[in-house]
């Protein structure tokens, strides 16, 4: 999935329509190139075998979202865009039977490989789309995602409805993505980042473009509305939406976030919803 890869520079930014397979390729593009200095910006604050589940350090350890102790001993389990690795090594350490990570970027795989070899504690990774998962039917009991692929695909519906497919009946997705309502922002972690300035509405991806007009960043953005319909649409009962305040001890800024706007406006918001023990027929 390393093809036609280029570092090329930002020309222009538009906010436009990007299908899946050109926002899958923009994200191999930028991560490539964004995995080094975002690791080594980040590393410290995401840690070597930690679960935060955003800029704010909602700890999985605390909020058990994935479920109880008990619960993910033994448990299969895929993590989608894993980065580095961090989140799967920390399943690994309660016991997960199975966990597996993948990502779009074989740059973010390799400091994955790299932790690895500093901590004694691989994780199993491969390289994929988070919109195209390579594992069976029902293959895992949790499917989790720290800002992983979510935020970066363009169908809300297939994405869930992918990630619902390699879950068994009885398992939990849990997945972090920004909130929608930032989008309305400036992604500025000052003053100016307060004033809203775009439609919550406007579902048009925010796409970097190069000189030749072809995308080397996309994100896009759906409402609160639109994952929530699609986690129904996939067969999944909603369990808990969590929007984590600001901390008082997390005096980070991190790109957009930051304490001062954190503290006024949620700036992540965390899905989990589970898939029933028997598929219910729909009417």
């Amino acid at each position: 999935m390393t093809d036609d890869l280029t570092t090329s520079s930002i020309a222009r930014v538009a906010r436009r329509a990007a299908g899946a397979d050109e926002s899958a390729r923009a994200s191999r593009i930028w991560w490539e190139g964004a995995a080094d200095e975002y690791q080594a910006e980040h590393g410290g604050f995401l840690g070597d075998a930690a679960f935060v589940w955003g800029p704010e350090g909602l700890d999985e350890a605390r909020v058990r979202l994935l479920g109880e102790p008990d619960e993910l001993r033994g448990a299969r389990v895929l993590e989608v865009g894993c980065g580095a690795g961090q989140c799967a090594r920390w399943l690994r350490g309660q016991g997960a039977a199975e966990v597996v990570g993948i990502d779009v970027s074989y740059r973010q795989l390799q400091h994955a490989r790299r932790i690895d070899e500093q901590t004694g504690t691989p994780v199993a990774v491969a390289q994929a789309d988070a919109q195209r998962l390579p594992f069976a039917d029902a293959a895992f009991d949790v499917v989790c995602s720290s800002y992983g692929g979510f935020p970066f695909v363009p169908d809300t519906a297939a994405a869930v409805a992918e990630s619902a497919r390699v879950l068994r009946p009885g398992g939990r997705l849990v997945f972090s993505v920004s909130h929608p309502i930032r989008w309305c922002f400036p992604d500025d972690p000052t003053e100016a980042g307060l004033v809203a300035r775009d439609s919550y509405f406007d579902r048009r991806a925010y796409v970097e473009e190069d000189g030749a007009g072809r995308a080397v960043y996309v994100e896009h953005h759906h409402t609160l509305g639109d994952w929530v319909r699609s986690i129904a649409a996939a067969g999944l009962v909603l369990r808990d939406l969590v929007e984590p305040e600001w901390p008082e001890d997390n005096e980070q800024t991190w790109d957009g976030w930051s304490p001062l706007r954190g503290r006024i406006i949620p700036g992540t918001a965390v899905f989990a919803a589970d898939r029933p023990e028997a598929d219910e027929p729909r009417g």
